[in-house]
């Protein structure tokens, strides 16, 4: 098993210096997450790290809940860079880090921490990855888009929505099931969006529920729909957009990348609507991740064969 595959604990990193003798190049970045056995960053930024002649590898790291404060203190002291924290880590970091950025504290995570005079530094770079990635997929801007987000009530749909917000998008649907869960959500886009209304009807932002009669009644004024939910990992998940209520010209961006083609593309596919699933945005998180850490351009290309390589069937 290469350091890539491997995942360490927080009772390592006690005695790290020991452990980092024991490879080629010294570990000073990680990834924290519990679980974390599965997660591809290790194959997204070490490609990057040896393409750049940076003397570091990337590990993963499980770190529980409770430890986090700890395992982030100690990463600090063996003279890590920082690193990358996956749910539910992600909500810890907003009260362990020293600083947190103002993107950041709205969506009420953090997923990349970097460490700068003796201070841990919080940042999102979820959001500003969905917008290069919906650029790179689509030759369009998120900001000239009218937006729906399925599932927006959830941690990932909070920090697409406020992602949304900050762009200005044309306009906003948050949909979720339960109202209760995406009210919070939407109170905090109103800020940025309701009372600055371009279009006087519909209306800009609007929360709806997850029906096909009240789908139907907003996807007339949909360019993109963005699934924020975890729903389309399985194919016994229920359909997320009923079958006839996708159109041509709608955007589909599936933040689930395994399988490769969810049920919601293959919807897509088969109306003529043009489609991509998650892997653009965590190829975008990770190169901006790596841009906060080294303060330089991200070797995307390399980044990006790392990750199909590691997705490769």
């Amino acid at each position: 098993m290469n350091n890539s595959e491997k995942t360490f604990t927080v009772n390592d990193l006690k005695d790290w210096s020991t452990i980092n003798e024991q490879f080629d190049v010294p570990a000073l970045l990680s990834v924290f997450g519990n679980p974390v056995e599965h997660s591809l960053s290790p194959q997204l930024h070490n490609p990057a790290l040896n393409f750049c002649g940076i003397k570091s590898q990337y590990v993963k790291i499980k770190v529980p809940e409770d430890q986090f404060p700890e395992a982030l203190n100690l990463i600090k002291e063996n003279g890590f860079y920082g690193t990358n924290c996956t749910v539910p880590l992600k909500f810890e970091a907003i009260n362990a880090c020293d600083s947190v950025d103002d993107s950041a504290r709205r969506m009420g995570a953090v997923n990349t921490v970097r460490f700068e005079d003796g201070k841990s530094l919080g940042s999102n770079s979820d959001g500003p990855g969905l917008v290069r990635a919906i650029r790179e997929e689509f030759s369009i801007d998120l900001s000239d888009l009218r937006v729906m987000i399925l599932g927006a009530g959830g941690g990932a749909g909070r920090a697409v929505a406020i992602q949304c917000a900050i762009e200005e998008v044309e306009r906003l649907v948050l949909v979720n099931r339960t109202e209760e869960k995406v009210k919070p959500v939407y109170d905090e886009v109103s800020k940025d969006l309701k009372e600055k209304h371009i279009h006087s009807s519909p209306s800009r932002l609007k929360m709806t529920g997850w029906s096909k009669l009240e789908l139907e009644e907003e996807l007339g004024d949909t360019d993109l729909i963005i699934n924020a939910s975890s729903l389309g990992m399985k194919n016994s998940d229920p359909e997320l957009i009923p079958t006839g209520l996708l159109q041509p010209h709608h955007l589909v961006y599936d933040m689930v990348y395994s399988p490769r083609k969810t049920k919601l593309i293959r919807n897509a596919i088969s109306t003529g609507a043009r489609s991509a699933n998650g892997i653009s945005m965590l190829l975008h998180q990770g190169a901006i991740s790596f841009e906060t850490w080294f303060n330089r351009e991200a070797p995307i290309n390399e980044m990006r064969k790392g990750l199909n390589d590691a997705l490769k069937d």
